[in-house]
Formats: structure tokens, C-alpha cells, sequence
């Protein structure tokens, strides 16, 4: 009997700490300085259909101040990029399946997670803290004064390593097919947005050099787009 009685109670215990892992929906870890976070779930179906999203869409230049969830962050990185299948097709469109983008996660109001530059990794559907403060303000100067850029809560930013296509595609890949990539992986964001009823505008207007050093870009990326992302 009173083995019976350790066994349940180490059951238990067992059966509590999986059930509380399994309800989490993102787990948060601090490898050496650099904190990750796994990312909710995408998923695959919605309450929006593509047609009403498309016909509501616009762009929004204001935004409250409120927090977006993480769950929200997660949908709009994975329609922006997310991988699809185990080829690794994703969302987006790109020339050659080369996927020339780089995308981050600018956060400065997010639930669950810690303001600070993110680098999203597709593959494993998570983001990786490179800088660990708040650069909202820093962005928006970098960026012709635009408030929306340190209004939102949150925004995404692209950049591209031009060498991932040219070296097949010579000059054609940087002229046009990393500008047709970008342009399908933003118009995903645009709908992706409006189906979780937040807004977004693209930015196209800064200053390259400013806003690669308040990003720390490396020095073989270089800045593109930019995509606040927040209530209106």
C-alpha cells in the first residue's frame, strides 16, 4: 500500500510539471547572454478569410498604447517567413528557394516578452535577442522622425544578404529578385495584420547608415523595409 501511495504522488508531480510545460506556449532561454525565445505555434487557420482581408486592408500611421501579445508576434513573424514544409518552402515566395531576407523583431511592448532587437530564426520558429534595450526612439530619429516607429508596440524589420542570390542570379538577383521576395513576405505581414486586427504601414524612408548602426547590422546586411505593427 504505501508503495501504491509513492508511486501516485511521483505520478503526479510527473503529470503536473508535463501538463504545465505543455500549456506554455512559448519557454524562454538565456544561453549564455544571448536570450531566445520559442514562439507560439503558428496557425493554419483563421476567422478572416484572405478576400476580407485583403478588401480591409490599409495602412496605419498611429497606434495605441497597448501591448500586442506574444501569440500575435508569433503569427505575424511565421506569415511573414515562417517555414511551410519540411523542404523548407515558406510563406513567402523567393527566387530559387534561396531565401535571401533576414527579419527582426523590434520589441518594445510585447507581452511575455523583454524590449530589445530579435533576429528570427525560421527554421526553429524562435527569435534571438541581439540587442537588449529598448531602440524605438533611436529608430525613430534614424528614420526621418516618423512616431509611428516609437508609438508601436512593436515592429519588423527586414534586411537582405544580397550574396545568397547573386551568386547564382549575378545582378538580376539584387535588382529584382530580392526586391520581389520582400514585396511578397510584406504584403503577408499587410494581411496577416489585419486578420489579427492590428495595423501596420511600410517604411522605406530612412537613413541606411543610421539604422544599420542602431540595428548593429552586420556588415554584409543591408537594410530594406521597416513594419510597425500595433492597434490603431
Amino acid at each position: 500500500m504505501r508503495l501504491l501511495l509513492i508511486f501516485f504522488i511521483i505520478f503526479s508531480a510527473c503529470d503536473s510539471k508535463a501538463s504545465k510545460n505543455k500549456a506554455s506556449n512559448a519557454s524562454e532561454k538565456k544561453g549564455g547572454q544571448q536570450l531566445t525565445y520559442i514562439l507560439p505555434a503558428p496557425k493554419t487557420n483563421g476567422n478572416i478569410s484572405v478576400e476580407k482581408a485583403l478588401a480591409d486592408r490599409r495602412s496605419h500611421r498611429n497606434f495605441q498604447n497597448k501591448a500586442i501579445s506574444i501569440d500575435q508576434l508569433s503569427q505575424i513573424l511565421w506569415a511573414a517567413y515562417g517555414v511551410t514544409s519540411p523542404n523548407g518552402f515558406r510563406t513567402a515566395p523567393s527566387a530559387g528557394a534561396l531565401y535571401p531576407l533576414e527579419i527582426y523583431a523590434i520589441v518594445g511592448n510585447v507581452e511575455k516578452i523583454e524590449p530589445g532587437v530579435y533576429k528570427y530564426i525560421p527554421e526553429e520558429h524562435k527569435i534571438v535577442r541581439t540587442i537588449d534595450k529598448d531602440i524605438r526612439e533611436a529608430l525613430c530619429e534614424a528614420t526621418l522622425g516618423q512616431k509611428m516607429v516609437r508609438e508601436a508596440p512593436a515592429s519588423i524589420f527586414y534586411s537582405a544578404i544580397f550574396s545568397k542570390i547573386t551568386e547564382r542570379y549575378g545582378e538580376r538577383g539584387r535588382e529584382r529578385y530580392v526586391y520581389m521576395g520582400l514585396g511578397h513576405s510584406a504584403q503577408n505581414i499587410y494581411l496577416q495584420a489585419e486578420a489579427l486586427q492590428l495595423g501596420t504601414c511600410a517604411i522605406g524612408a530612412f537613413i541606411d547608415s543610421r539604422v544599420s548602426q542602431v540595428l548593429q547590422l552586420p556588415a554584409n546586411e543591408e537594410p530594406l523595409y521597416l513594419m510597425p505593427i500595433g492597434y490603431y
